[in-house]
């Protein structure tokens, strides 16, 4: 228990956490410098209850149709002890695999506890690691540290154990076609095998081992052409995980921003839930809308205040400490004294002003002429 877990059931008004899984974390590794969302998260607040209890609610992530045919093909590959997947990696790919022990880690003696079933992972991993005892563990429980909490991480994948070294198995439902996949697809997979291999590498090294024994490259598991035959395709995710370790490195702790906030701040339901929101500063980008559910949230904040990061993050960042449009307005007209830390932005901004003036004084004046 760390010494802000406290603090964090109390932001959650008394409804359990939500969990993590790979998705979220990648997102919020895309936008570090949100400290909105690096509280939420790291709460397990229900971003997406938040959200539409304000009236702001989104039509985020995968459609029924999507999640059911989804789980319909990792149960198909997954049954009977993951039968087609052994055959799958042994006649696709041509693996060595011995025979084979399988354990689901999901439910532990008919505990769901999260805290029970990451012990029996690190247990049932730190023997196959020390004796060779294993080859795959389904449902791993895995935590990994964000923001200075502990996040667990409930993947839908498979640690499959060869020649003494750990490899991520990522099953996913969109098709490959003669040999070929939708890249931001599997982009996206990328994204999330990589934070499964960077949880499931600190567990590793927690245990005493070498993080290496966790392998850079991953299956992907997918259905072939139009049918639900699986084919796997290994991927390497070593620029996945270096874009992933040098975010995560970036995110501010939530204690910090924790200190800075009210003793008595939660994210309930109920009348103040607007206004306990908005006493976190966001960093809202248009970027936001593809990745969190607060985002129609922030962006009509945003708007309401003239904030730059509702025009994108590279105006924002342009524009350096300028946080308003009116502020920029006023540095670029000259009704506003900059700050010596704000002379360069101001200069810029007035330069643009004149150039722009120019170019539409030119083109009046070319409008009249004809």
């Amino acid at each position: 228990m760390t010494e802000t877990a406290p603090d964090l059931d109390r932001l959650r008004g008394g409804t359990p956490p939500r969990n993590h899984d790979a998705r979220t974390i990648a997102a919020l590794t895309a936008n570090p410098g949100c400290a909105r969302r690096g509280v939420m998260d790291a709460a397990g607040v229900d971003k997406d209850a938040v959200a539409r209890y304000l009236g702001f609610g989104a039509p985020f992530g995968q459609s029924q149709f999507a999640i059911t045919r989804g789980n319909a093909f990792e149960a198909q590959v997954k049954a009977d002890g993951c039968a087609e997947l052994l055959t799958l990696l042994r006649d696709r790919l041509g693996l060595a695999v011995p025979e084979v022990a399988y354990d689901d880690l999901e439910v532990v003696a008919g505990n769901e506890g999260r805290e029970v079933r990451h012990a029996r992972t690190r247990r049932l991993l730190g023997r196959a690691l020390d004796s060779g005892e294993g080859t795959l563990f389904d449902h791993p429980l895995l935590r990994l540290e964000i923001a200075g909490q502990p996040a667990y991480l409930e993947p839908d994948v498979i640690a499959f154990q060869l020649e003494g070294r750990l490899h991520i198995i990522e099953i996913k439902s969109f098709a490959v076609v003669d040999g070929q996949a939708e890249p931001e697809q599997v982009a996206a997979a990328a994204r999330q095998a990589a934070v499964y291999v960077l949880a499931l590498r600190r567990l590793v090294g927690e245990l005493g081992h070498d993080p290496a024994r966790v392998s850079h490259d991953i299956f992907l598991v997918c259905p072939e052409n139009f049918s639900n035959r699986p084919t796997a395709t290994p991927l390497d995710v070593r620029p996945q995980l270096a874009v992933l370790e040098r975010q995560l490195a970036r995110l501010t702790r939530v204690d910090r921003i924790l200190a800075a906030l009210p003793g008595d701040l939660t994210f309930e339901e109920g009348d103040g839930l607007a206004e306990s929101v908005r006493t976190v500063e966001a960093r809202y980008a248009p970027d936001c809308m593809a990745t969190c559910e607060m985002a129609l949230f922030c962006r009509d904040e945003a708007r309401a205040c003239g904030a730059t990061g509702a025009l994108g993050r590279s105006v924002r960042d342009d524009l350096g400490g300028v946080d308003s449009v009116q502020t920029a307005l006023a540095l670029a007209d000259g009704s506003l004294a900059p700050s010596d830390d704000l002379a360069e932005t101001a200069a810029q901004l007035r330069t643009a002003a004149r150039l722009r003036a120019e170019a539409l004084s030119g083109a009046e004046a070319l409008g009249g002429a004809a």
